[in-house]
């Protein structure tokens, strides 16, 4: 632990900014494992409405700095070829 005040604070402030970048990192993954499962059902309505979730997921998380934006448009560029590839 830091001896003085100003380290142990951004210790504090750290160790918070990883949960919280966790928490919502955990929360994207799960919303692409459920558009995924989506596609397996080959509705392409309900896939659709995944897609969109988990796009605004994915934008949310670059303004956040939780994610690169190179990152994210990998990311999103992957799912939309997996939902054309279905739609087609």
């Amino acid at each position: 632990m830091a001896k003085s005040k100003t380290p142990a604070k951004r210790a504090r402030r750290a160790e918070a900014n990883r949960l919280r970048n966790k928490a919502y990192k955990t929360r994207l993954k799960t919303a692409i494992n459920k558009y995924e499962a989506s596609l397996a059902t080959a509705d392409t309505e309900a896939a659709q409405g995944s897609l969109l979730q988990v796009t605004s997921l994915i934008d949310k998380s670059v303004s956040k700095g939780i994610l690169h934006k190179n990152t994210a448009a990998r990311k999103k560029s992957a799912l939309t070829r997996k939902f054309n590839a279905l739609a087609q």
